[in-house]
């Protein structure tokens, strides 16, 4: 059996504890007994926010503990734990080297001063104070005279010291506070709770509860005082329950404190792909997205699995967002700048939208320019260097450069003007994506222009209709639907092996109407089995690479 010594979580050792399933040493005999004890922490309970709940297990669900939590956040304007951090500092003021919640009396030795100390000396503290600091918010003065009850506890200072480096530094900062019997801790009556529970964990490395609002109201107290064993253990314990829309937006809104801390950061990485999963397909979910807090939308946004139509999709979705929830300019271009604006990946857009990422007044001009040429510059890049560009982002938070899962696949076009009006269309396909196709499947390309019309590819598993096998077919399509009539030469190529150079496939001309389309059903002549066997000229390094010539006919 190991001692019991955390010395501020190395990780491994709580990892070692879960994966062997052998727990840590039990120190759950000594706590509060005085046999085993070296101190007395004397626990002030001080009376509630109005219409806070007393403890965690008071909440009925985990919208009742972030309405609860968020009350209080909002009575003292900062991002700390509680209103608790500000009534401390003052009873810190002869002790400017400590940490939240802790208040150092000068008592006799005898446990009786403690309990019996009266409102006039915890006036002399308050006076003390406002001479050391020269003033004090006299709203707060009037909630420290008041205690609801004092509670003692018998605790032995290595043990918590070496778990936590706020009580290490409370027990060794050299100063005859650290070396008196008794301490004094002041806090709420809702976190008595979880405060009893952090002690305990302390001693034994486990938690009695187990219900998400009390082991939340744990997860806090264990940030205040430090002790990020306990702060592993209970993100560990919040993964394995079952994750909600509702919980997962509340683990992604908790302090920023909190947030920062490598502990919970499993628990926040998890309720985050929750969410990316859960709205994987926006266009399902628009208007429960469209409500979603800005880290829930963040979480949706990073996602390489959004199912979405293209990268001009995801722009125009989080532009809709902020305009929403941002309605003055000056904060939507902050939100957009700053946020969301870098989970946009720009250099998959179309030419066409990045044009008007220039002119929209929602970015800041300089950024607006920014993407741009960044975008531009990534589609003039050579496929090796943009598998480079996006390899290197791999394990980046913002990733610009890697593709997502579209519906729609990207496409480069390279247009020309004179002498005749055309374009020259670049689709890629994976090896995986064709395999998919199999045996009725279809994917199509993003739209692409070419005399003012929009236009799309699409590539087919279809049963080739003289020889009755399935095969690889490519499609062009026209987009837009009425009488518009539109002469097009077109011709279809890929690059096949060893050369690696495109070979023309076939050639056609066609007099599009709107929503019609046209192509050839056995592009490369074979059956499906033969255009995916492993020796297939047509995949180069697992990536099929076609070609569409498009020319308007005078």
């Amino acid at each position: 059996m190991r001692v019991n010594v955390d010395l501020f979580d190395p990780q491994s050792n709580m990892d070692s504890d879960f994966s062997s399933g052998l727990p840590d040493s039990d120190f759950g005999f000594a706590f509060n007994d005085s046999n085993f004890s070296d101190r007395v922490l004397r626990i002030e309970i001080m009376p509630d926010l109005p219409d806070s709940k007393s403890d965690g297990d008071a909440c009925s669900s985990i919208a009742d503990w972030a309405r609860n939590r968020k009350r209080r956040r909002e009575e003292i304007k900062k991002d700390t734990v509680d209103v608790l951090v500000q009534r401390e500092q003052i009873l810190q003021c002869n002790m400017p080297d400590t940490e939240d919640g802790v208040a150092y009396e000068n008592q006799d030795d005898e446990p009786e001063a403690m309990v019996e100390e009266s409102p006039a000396d915890v006036g002399l503290n308050l006076k003390q104070c406002e001479e050391a600091t020269g003033n004090i918010d006299p709203a707060w003065s009037m909630d420290l005279s008041t205690v609801l009850r004092v509670k003692t506890v018998h605790i032995s200072s290595p043990i918590l010291a070496a778990k936590s480096p706020f009580f290490y530094k409370l027990f060794s900062n050299g100063m005859r506070e650290s070396e008196q019997r008794y301490v004094t801790l002041r806090i709420h009556a809702s976190e008595e709770a979880a405060l009893m529970e952090l002690l305990n964990f302390m001693y034994s490395s486990t938690l009695s509860t187990t219900t998400p609002t009390a082991l939340l109201d744990v997860l806090m107290a264990a940030d205040k005082f430090e002790v990020a064993s306990c702060m592993r253990y209970c993100s560990r314990l919040l993964r394995n329950l079952p994750m909600t829309c509702e919980s997962a937006l509340l683990y992604l809104d908790l302090p920023s404190s909190v947030l920062m801390a490598d502990a919970v950061q499993p628990l926040t990485d998890t309720a985050k792909q929750f969410l990316a999963a859960r709205y994987k397909d926006i266009s399902k979910f628009q208007e429960e997205v469209l409500n979603l807090p800005l880290a829930g939308i963040e979480a949706v946004l990073a996602s390489d699995d959004l199912q979405i139509a293209s990268e001009d999709a995801v722009y125009d979705f989080a532009l809709k967002w902020a305009r929403t929830h941002y309605p003055k300019l000056e904060e939507r271009r902050e939100i957009l700048g700053s946020r969301l604006g870098r989970l946009i990946r720009f250099p998959y857009m179309t030419c066409r939208k990045l044009k008007k990422v220039l002119t929209c007044n929602d970015f800041d001009p300089e950024l607006a320019s920014k993407v741009v040429l960044e975008s531009l510059f990534f589609k003039a890049e050579t496929p090796y260097r943009q598998r480079a560009l996006a390899a290197e982002e791999a394990n980046s938070t913002y990733r610009r450069f890697v593709e997502r899962a579209y519906k729609y696949r990207p496409v480069k076009v390279v247009e020309f003007e004179l002498p005749r009006q055309q374009c020259v269309v670049y689709l890629d396909l994976k090896r995986e994506e064709c395999a998919h196709l199999f045996p009725a499947g279809r994917i199509y390309s993003q739209a692409f222009h070419l005399g003012g019309q929009g236009f799309f590819l699409s590539a087919h598993c279809n049963m080739d209709q003289q020889s009755s096998f399935h095969c690889f077919g490519l499609f062009l399509g026209m987009q837009e639907k009425g009488s518009v009539s539109f002469a097009v030469d077109y011709e279809f190529a890929a690059r096949i092996k060893p050369t690696e150079e495109y070979v023309s496939k076939y050639k056609g001309n066609y007099t599009f109407t709107g929503g019609k389309a046209v192509g050839y059903r056995n592009l490369f002549g074979i059956p499906w089995t033969a255009f995916m066997a492993d020796d297939s000229i047509y995949f180069i390094n697992g990536n099929l690479h076609l070609r569409a010539e498009l020319t308007i006919r005078q």
